[in-house]
């Protein structure tokens, strides 16, 4: 079986903020940690940026389940669109990532 590749953004995934106060989603956190376990691939990306996916990620303990941190994308080029990539799953936070 193919090494899962999976990217995961920051805000409202695996934290939220409440004005300055930033709060973990352990669910997802724990979901994370597992499938870095398993042998995911994961990289972690958010609109923020490369440096803030990083922080964040290492802010609340997952920093280490990365290959790298990514600015999310404003524009992909690709000769597909997302709905007919192959093996392609969108998943929402609190769901099993799996």
């Amino acid at each position: 079986m193919a090494t899962q590749i999976i990217y995961v953004d920051v805000d409202d995934t695996f934290v939220r903020s409440y004005g300055t106060k930033r709060i973990p989603v352990p669910s997802v956190i724990k979901q994370i940690r597992e499938l870095w376990i398993e042998g995911a691939e994961l990289y972690c990306w958010s609109s923020g940026g490369a440096d803030y996916a990083r922080d964040s990620a290492f802010e609340f303990g997952i920093g280490d389940c990365f290959t790298a941190f990514l600015p999310k994308p404003n524009v992909i080029i690709d000769d597909q669109p997302f709905q007919e990539w192959r093996n392609l799953t969108h998943i929402f936070p609190n769901s099993d990532m799996r």
